[in-house]
C-alpha cells in the first residue's frame, strides 16, 4: 500500500458538507504516516478542514494512473496543528518536494478504519498484468507530456 500511495501523487478525499452533499478535494500532499494512519497537509483546503471540524468522517481514494491500481482509506481524521509530531513530520517532507513559500496550517491524520483496493477492469475482465498496463497507460498519458505549443525557436 505505502509503494501505491508514494506512486500516485494526487489523491482525492471526501468528506461531507453541513448541507449533506460530499466534498471530493484533490491533495498531493497525501502520506502513510505508520501502519493505522495516513496523513495530509492541509494547504488551502477551508472546506475540507471546515467538515473534519464538524465531521471527522472521512475517505481518501488513491490511486495510480499507470497501475490502474490504488486504495481507499476511510476513517476518522484528527487535526494536528504546527509543532504536533505529525505536522512537523509531514512539513519536512512537503519543504524536500516542494521547498519553502507553501502553508502548512494544519497536518491531518486519518486513523484508518477500513482499506478497500481500487482495481481497473483491466485486471479482472482484460486479463491485464500490471507491467502491461504501466506499458500501454504510459504510452497514451505520458506520450509528449512535456511539449509546448511554442515553436523551437520560442516565437509564437
Amino acid at each position: 500500500m505505502r509503494d501505491i500511495v508514494d506512486s500516485a501523487k494526487l489523491a482525492f478525499v471526501a468528506t461531507v458538507n453541513l448541507d449533506g452533499s460530499p466534498n471530493l478535494s484533490p491533495k498531493a500532499s497525501v502520506r502513510v504516516y505508520d501502519d493505522n494512519h495516513v496523513a495530509f497537509m492541509d494547504i488551502a483546503s477551508p472546506g475540507t478542514i471546515a467538515n473534519l471540524s464538524v465531521n471527522p468522517r472521512i475517505e481518501i481514494a488513491v490511486v495510480d494512473f499507470l497501475r490502474r491500481r490504488g486504495y481507499r482509506f476511510s476513517g476518522t481524521a484528527e487535526l494536528h496543528d504546527p509543532g504536533s509530531a505529525v505536522h512537523t513530520w509531514l512539513h519536512q517532507w512537503l519543504l524536500g518536494i516542494n521547498g519553502p513559500g507553501y502553508p502548512a496550517k494544519q497536518a491531518v491524520l486519518l486513523n484508518v478504519e477500513r482499506v478497500r483496493p481500487i482495481l481497473s477492469p483491466a485486471y479482472t475482465y482484460g486479463n491485464a498484468d500490471e507491467q502491461t498496463l504501466v506499458t500501454q497507460y504510459t504510452a497514451t498519458y505520458l506520450h509528449d507530456t512535456h511539449t509546448t505549443d511554442q515553436p523551437a525557436d520560442g516565437r509564437n
